[in-house]
């Protein structure tokens, strides 16, 4: 096992980004601390060589300018409707940047804040703890929170993931990665549509027009979004076109206990053989299927295209904070929050 730092960029104000990189047998992961990020994930394939199969930029710049790829995405991962929550009988208005709604953390969320971290070695892994704090009104929410999140590589072909924060007044939280995947390689030039996915999701978050949550929870059965048994994306992605997701930009309800670290979802990709296997301590997933854009630059050479790669974001429900039946995201006066991932890999 092995962790080296280096210096990734410096950004106008002349703050240093630094760049991690993690390596555990065959694996390789490196993390800037530029929004907490996953830049690169060096997997083998059965047909031998090694792919990244995180999709990103091929310059510092980029990542810079860096909203989506691979970031740790807060105060509140997903959709909150309308822009604005009601915590106590006080209203907290947000910044809507998608639509009506308030998205992945408003104007300028956690994935654009220059994190703390720090390296460390356990005896089955290596691993970066990142820190952030995030002041009383930070994008309209209350309380003064302390994010700590730890990334980190095992030697059983593991990325552990370790969500926690505390908060001095009662706010919503709802920390996630948003790591863009394609298990052939980001440069293969292959889209995800023929990547065959499970999904331990008996029901999922119905939304509206916006996407964002009606309140109903609904079952997946003989609908384009089961995937409980085995699937390629693409095999009904089509029913969905009409849709204004325009795909898959879905959360599921995980099958099992909520706070429980159980199965969540299962991938493979025939041609590379490579497998991935996601647990997760959260109610939800987010599967997002990337679909629009095209022939956006990626790293080295590869360009990038709709359905170019998927995301499996584990979380708490979207728009949480104004539905009382879902599972609560205000945390705060002695309830911290805390959560856990596991993405397991194999080729």
């Amino acid at each position: 096992m092995k962790i080296s730092k280096k210096t990734f960029g410096i950004l106008s104000n002349g703050d240093k980004v630094h760049l991690y990189v993690l390596k555990a047998g065959d694996i390789t992961l490196s993390l800037s601390t530029l929004g907490a990020t996953w830049t690169a994930l060096e997997l083998p394939s059965r047909n031998g060589g090694k792919d990244d199969i995180l999709l990103g930029y091929s310059s510092f710049d980029g990542w810079v300018r860096n909203k989506f790829y691979g970031v740790t995405v807060g105060r509140f991962a997903n959709r909150i409707g309308g822009s604005k929550f009601t915590l106590d009988g006080k209203e907290y208005k947000l910044f809507k940047n998608n639509g009506e709604a308030s998205l992945h953390g408003g104007r300028v969320g956690f994935s654009s804040r220059l994190w703390k971290a720090e390296a460390y070695e356990e005896r089955d892994g290596v691993f970066v703890r990142f820190e952030l704090k995030s002041p009383d009104g930070d994008e309209g929410y209350p309380g003064n929170l302390r994010a700590v999140v730890s990334y980190g590589l095992t030697k059983s072909n593991e990325v552990v993931a370790d969500y926690g924060a505390k908060v001095d007044a009662p706010s919503p939280v709802n920390f996630t990665n948003h790591s863009y995947f394609n298990l052939a390689g980001e440069g293969s030039g292959k889209d995800v549509l023929s990547t065959e996915l499970k999904l331990y999701c008996s029901s999922y978050i119905d939304v509206d027009e916006g996407l964002v949550p009606t309140g109903k929870i609904l079952p997946v059965k003989g609908t384009p979004l089961d995937f409980t048994g085995k699937k390629t994306i693409g095999k009904d992605i089509a029913e969905l076109a009409g849709t204004s997701a325009g795909g898959y930009d879905h959360c599921f309800k995980v099958d099992g206990e909520e706070g429980e670290l159980r199965p969540c979802a299962e991938v493979f990709e025939p041609v590379t053989g490579r497998s991935m296997k996601v647990y997760t301590t959260q109610p939800g997933v987010q599967l997002f299927s990337m679909n629009g854009g095209a022939n956006m630059p990626g790293k080295i050479g590869s360009m990038y295209g709709k359905h170019s790669a998927f995301c499996l974001e584990t979380q708490h429900y979207p728009d949480s904070p104004n539905h009382a039946n879902f599972p609560s995201t205000i945390f705060g006066q002695g309830k911290d929050y805390h959560e856990k991932a596991v993405f397991s890999f194999d080729w």
